[in-house]
């Protein structure tokens, strides 16, 4: 935002109430600040820049992918710029779930509010159950719709980390040894938006631009590390075009891992360019 606003460009972002909610609920809100946007400056059309989950509700918005009571898109984007975005969806929660059970878990010492693809874990001898932390909706809750609507499997073009704790039942579900889980077709099955997207599609009067991070060194995580990535989300991922009928531009940023993308400044400058 400060890039792009030292640079003449009036920016506005948006803001989300739950950072893991739902994105066609998010897409509605990108519809209303862009509403208010076009009232506030005069213009008829905007430009969308969406990193990370944030390009979700930017896509959905612009596809008129919506709840059945939300508004359509209304023709006021002129471009969309995707920054990491998972555009072919992402399969790291189960793929390397274990490596962050731990930090999520209470029993087990954990206090992030995050999804996990466990719904029973073991932890210092205690089988305990957390229906709540489940990405997939489990014993009445459904806490982080958000994440599950990026989900895809990658298990065929890059396998599973095979090394992990449970790899095998976390991925495609069951009980493990130290945990158990429904496995990630599950929760496709229960809301992944990556196809409806891609299905959707962008309208052709919207010029599309994708942009991938090419290092996958993201400190305090467990990086990915089964294919190309940022670390989070693979460079096939973010710069899938399918259900993008008009690409104006794709590019990946080889020293910027997931979270850089957002302040590196060959990503800013090539968003700037993009813009322009």
């Amino acid at each position: 935002m400060q890039y792009l606003s030292a640079r003449g460009y009036r920016v506005f972002a948006v803001g989300f109430a739950h950072k893991q909610g739902d994105n066609l609920m998010q897409a509605q809100i990108v519809g209303d600040a862009i509403a208010v946007i076009k009232a506030k400056l005069g213009v008829g059309k905007v430009d969308l820049v969406g990193w990370s989950k944030g390009e979700m509700s930017a896509r959905a918005y612009v596809s008129s992918l919506k709840p059945s009571w939300g508004r359509a898109y209304t023709d006021d984007v002129r471009k969309l710029i995707t920054v990491g975005g998972p555009n072919g969806g992402y399969d790291y929660p189960y793929a390397h779930g274990w490596a962050h059970d731990f930090s999520i878990w209470p029993e087990c010492g954990g206090s992030i509010n995050a999804p996990s693809p466990h719904s029973h874990m073991t932890c210092y001898g205690l089988y305990t159950a957390h229906p709540e932390f489940s990405m997939t909706p489990s014993g009445g809750y459904d806490d982080y719709p958000g994440q599950r609507q990026m989900l895809a499997r990658w298990d065929g073009v890059y396998g599973v980390d095979g090394a992990a704790q449970d790899w095998y039942t976390t991925y495609y579900g069951g009980q493990g040894l130290y945990t158990a889980g429904s496995g990630i077709q599950a929760a496709i099955d229960a809301g992944s938006l990556i196809k409806p997207l891609q299905s959707a599609a962008v309208p052709a009067s919207v010029s599309t631009y994708l942009l991938a991070g090419g290092s996958a060194d993201v400190v305090g995580i467990f990086n990915e590390n089964r294919g190309p990535s940022d670390g989070v989300v693979f460079i096939a991922s973010a710069l899938d075009t399918t259900g993008i009928p008009t690409v104006g531009g794709t590019a990946t940023i080889a020293g910027a891992n997931h979270l850089e993308l957002g302040w590196n400044a060959s990503a800013a400058d090539r968003i700037a360019t993009w813009l322009s």
